[in-house]
């Protein structure tokens, strides 16, 4: 029974990797070379699991594919803003202090409905940054349709989602750290 379980669970990780559109995911690798060369940076943001994953990102696009990149997981930033200005609005205010034209707004939410990165979304479209989007769950969630490039896992169950989208980010990553010199 145990091993029945675990074989369905990576098979269904494995299913949703697998059916991902590899030509996305080409697009988003192209986006964050042409965000870096354009003197720009790549900003990734989400709430529990995907904050996480946003501050795994962050680091492997500085350290692996050499491109510059930050996210807003500083507890001081998260609690001071959000006291300040509503927990729904603690995002888009952060972008609007760190954010500019020339960035790359990675949002990330399994639902593609938490406030504060729709909101973001909305915030970043006003600074005129491209917007790359990782959601699942319902297909017409609101944020995959906020993006230039939105990446999108038809699953409901939180970690299945998680765990795709953080692949399909450390696959760009790998992908431009391997083919830096072409």
């Amino acid at each position: 029974m145990t091993n029945s379980y675990f074989d369905q669970y990576f098979g269904r990780i494995a299913t949703h990797i697998r059916s991902s559109e590899t030509q996305i995911l080409a697009e988003g690798a192209k986006l964050f070379g042409d965000t870096s060369r354009a003197g720009g940076r790549i900003i990734l943001a989400g709430n529990g699991g995907s904050a996480a994953m946003a501050s795994h990102v962050t680091v492997d696009l500085l350290k692996a594919a050499k491109i510059r990149a930050i996210n807003f997981n500083e507890a001081d930033l998260i609690t001071c803003f959000a006291n300040d200005y509503g927990y729904e609005r603690w995002l888009e205010e952060a972008l609007k202090g760190y954010g500019e034209s020339a960035d790359l707004a990675v949002l990330i939410s399994s639902s593609g409905q938490s406030l504060n990165v729709l909101n973001a979304a909305k915030e970043a479209r006003r600074q005129r940054m491209k917007i790359m989007t990782l959601t699942g769950f319902d297909a017409t969630n609101p944020l995959r349709k906020m993006g230039d490039i939105n990446l999108w896992v038809d699953s409901s169950h939180y970690n299945t989602v998680e765990m795709t989208h953080h692949i399909w980010l450390l696959s760009m990553v790998d992908f431009i750290a391997e083919h830096a010199d072409q």
